[in-house]
C-alpha cells in the first residue's frame, strides 16, 4: 500500500476580500474585526498619502466613524499613478464597510458620492498610426 502525502491548501486571510479599480491602478483590500487600523501598502494613512489627497482617501471613514474602531483594513493598491491609487483605495475602503456592515452605508455612500461604490472603468484610448496620439494628427495646410 503506497502511502499518500495530503496536500493542504494554503491559509488564506481571514476577513473580507474586495477590489476596487480605476484607470490601471487596482486596490485589493481585507477587512477584518480588530482596532480601527487602516493601512495602505503597509503603511499608515498618514504616511501613504499627504494634504487633499489623504482628506480625500479619509471621506469613507468620516462618513462612518463610528464603525471604524471595530475593523482593520488592510488596502494593497499598484499601478497607475497617485491620483488614480488615491480613487481607487478610497474606493475599497467605502466598499470593504458596505460588504461588513450592509445595507445603511450602502445608501449613505451612494448619497454622498456615487463614485466611492462604482468603479470608473474608462481607461486611456490607444494611438493610432499617422498621430502623435489617439486623436490628434499633425496640423494640415490648405494652402
Amino acid at each position: 500500500m503506497e502511502d499518500k502525502k495530503v496536500i493542504k491548501p494554503a491559509a488564506k486571510k481571514a476577513g473580507m476580500h474586495v477590489r476596487s479599480k480605476k484607470k490601471t491602478a487596482v486596490a485589493r483590500a481585507v477587512i477584518k474585526k480588530g482596532s480601527g487600523k487602516v493601512k495602505i501598502n503597509k503603511m499608515g494613512l498618514d504616511c501613504y498619502a499627504q494634504g487633499h489627497v489623504l482628506s480625500m482617501i479619509k471621506e469613507p471613514l468620516m462618513i462612518a466613524s463610528e464603525v471604524i474602531p471595530e475593523y482593520d483594513i488592510l488596502v494593497n493598491v499598484t499601478g497607475s499613478g497617485a491620483m488614480s491609487r488615491a480613487n481607487a483605495v478610497r474606493s475599497v475602503i467605502a466598499k470593504a464597510l458596505v460588504k461588513a456592515k450592509g445595507k445603511k452605508y450602502k445608501d449613505l455612500f451612494l448619497q454622498y458620492d456615487r463614485t466611492l461604490l462604482v468603479d470608473d472603468v474608462r481607461k486611456v484610448e490607444s494611438k493610432k498610426p499617422l498621430g502623435r496620439k489617439a486623436r490628434g494628427k499633425k496640423q494640415q495646410s490648405k494652402r
